[in-house]
């Protein structure tokens, strides 16, 4: 993938400063950590959605942003942050792309993040 390519997936920033300060070996085994989590952060994105619940879609795309951000994925990262504003005058309209961009993106880009890490451990 090319650096920018890689740029539009991943924090790049965060990720040097991450691996520079406590080194990619740890951020991986944080990685590992997300990927076990992963299913139930899509299971409760999905349930809400499914059962129309707004207000829990919105609380649940808040954690997973969180989650997403906190290991370097920057584009499931920002449409998390899309899909967290309920409020905001277009979710109505794109909260099921968004949505759908995250389910079919995630596992694709965690792949990049951990070879990504992998080569600098």
């Amino acid at each position: 993938m090319a650096n920018g390519d890689l740029d539009s997936v991943l924090d790049l920033n965060t990720l040097e400063q991450y691996c520079s300060a406590i080194g990619a070996g740890t951020l991986l085994r944080s990685v590992v950590l997300f990927e076990k989590l992963l299913p139930e952060y899509l299971a409760n994105l999905k349930s809400a959605y499914d059962a129309g619940d707004n207000e829990v879609l919105c609380s649940e795309a808040h954690k997973f942003k969180g989650a997403a951000g906190s290991v370097g994925l920057k584009r499931v990262h920002h449409l998390a942050q899309s899909l967290q504003h309920g409020e905001d005058p277009s979710w109505a309209e794109h909260h099921a792309e968004w949505l759908q961009q995250i389910l079919a993106l995630i596992e694709g880009d965690l792949a990049t993040l951990k070879s990504f890490l992998e080569a600098k451990a």
